[in-house]
């Protein structure tokens, strides 16, 4: 084992089985310079982007979320919903969706989602923040969350042959932890939800904000 693989594989296991949940609007995270130096040297290529909306669409937005945070469930629920309806379906947003990881039950349900396809992630994603006090009500129960997660995964059209394969793929655990440390490094991302609207950082915020910001970009 090379020191990467040592220094990726150690971050996977460390990730632990707390729930990082704070009260405050939005929850705090860290990659130390050590993880994100050497998760440099991880391809990640074959890894696609999660991406919504015109591919010509005059305004990118970047959403930076993790499954176990409730602030992003939330988000989700009042702030994506009426945002797909009318900016991205209607050709003016492009959305990309960007895993963050807290803990290792946010990686496996982000394996979950990724195991559908392209076609079966969004679908899937939505289950997940929807049901998120549902499918984490086993806390510190490995054993639960994750027969939670195949339980969803299942009722989204995957087989147990299907998440099997999915859930024991170290090597795409190691890219999706890479590929999580390098996006976040990209904006400087430290907390979730967290926007990018064409290059500027912005934090969470409710639907007229964002509303406001967007129409005026739209104006220009």
């Amino acid at each position: 084992m090379n020191r990467r693989t040592f220094m990726i594989t150690t971050a996977l296991a460390t990730l632990g089985g707390t729930l990082l949940l704070n009260p405050s609007a939005v929850t705090s995270f860290v990659v130390t310079p050590a993880f994100a130096q050497d998760a440099t040297d991880v391809d990640t290529s074959d890894i696609p982007d999660l991406v919504l909306g015109d591919a010509d669409a005059p305004i990118e937005l970047i959403e930076y979320a993790s499954y176990t945070c409730p602030h992003c469930a939330n988000f989700h629920s009042a702030v994506f919903e009426p945002l797909k309806k009318d900016y991205i379906d209607t050709g003016k947003v492009r959305f990309v969706y960007r895993e963050v990881y807290f803990d290792k039950f946010g990686l496996w349900a982000s394996m979950v989602a990724r195991c559908g396809g392209d076609m079966r992630y969004f679908g899937i994603q939505k289950m997940l923040y929807e049901e998120q006090s549902e499918w984490l009500a086993g806390g510190k129960d490995t054993m639960e969350i994750v027969e939670n997660l195949r339980k969803i995964g299942k009722r989204a059209g995957l087989t147990d042959e299907n998440l099997d394969a999915c859930l024991n793929d170290g090597d795409m655990a190691e890219k999706l932890y890479a590929k999580f440390t390098k996006e976040v490094e990209e904006y400087d991302i430290n907390a979730t939800p967290s926007l990018v609207i064409d290059g500027e950082k912005h934090s969470n915020m409710s639907y007229a904000d964002l509303k406001e910001i967007l129409d005026a970009k739209l104006a220009e």
